[in-house]
């Protein structure tokens, strides 16, 4: 695999605190060091709709989160992801539809209307979800602090963990291509690694030109 190679397009979700901008970044850097070019980005975006979604958790809820996060969603993927892909770069996005799939049900949003609001968005190369013990999330999480209301939630982390596995599970039966790696005992390092290997396998990469 080559610089010069079609794009792709990657997405990494998984329970606040479990470690996925950390996680991005050491991949982003391996990927770098193969003479890759690889683009960054998260979600939400850093749009004025991306930021609101981003820091409204308080105001917005339920539906109206819901359709915010996939307004950003279907903007975020028209004016940076696509072009990114289109240049032959390696996108790697910080949240993408796991989350929706997540949050949106933590605010009583069901499944299949999430799946309805997203189910136009491009589709990831790969979609990687990192998971972890509960237990190990929250002491990670209480050692950062929380982000939003979600990370705020009673049993939060059990909670996002069991519905990361669901959404794991929802997103490989809608034919995603999805890997799930364990961070309980692994170093962020070590989790790109294995996040690296995948996307530079020989095989991976005819799999996802095709």
């Amino acid at each position: 695999m080559t610089a010069n190679d079609q794009g792709l397009f990657v997405t990494i979700d998984g329970p606040g605190g479990v470690g996925k901008s950390t996680a991005l970044e050491h991949t982003r850097a391996r990927l770098t060091r193969h003479g890759l070019r690889v683009h960054s980005t998260r979600e939400p975006s850093g749009t004025s709709l991306g930021e609101l979604a981003r820091h409204g958790t308080e105001t917005y809820r339920g539906l109206s989160l819901a359709c915010l996060v996939a307004a950003d969603r279907y903007h975020h993927i028209e004016t940076e992801i696509q072009p990114a892909v289109e240049r032959g770069e390696i996108v790697l996005c910080d949240r993408y539809i796991a989350s929706s799939l997540v949050l949106q049900r933590l605010d009583d949003v069901p499944v299949e209307t999430v799946w309805a609001l997203n189910s136009h968005a491009r589709r990831p190369d790969l979609s990687v979800i990192l998971t972890a013990e509960p237990g190990v999330i929250a002491q990670r999480l209480r050692a950062r602090g929380a982000h939003s209301r979600f990370e705020k939630m009673p049993d939060g982390s059990k909670k996002e963990t069991t519905l990361f596995a669901e959404a794991a599970t929802f997103l490989q039966e809608a034919g995603f291509a999805t890997l799930v790696v364990d961070c309980t005992s692994r170093t962020p390092a070590e989790t790109a690694d294995i996040i690296a290997a995948e996307i530079t396998r020989p095989s991976a990469r005819n799999e996802h030109a095709n």
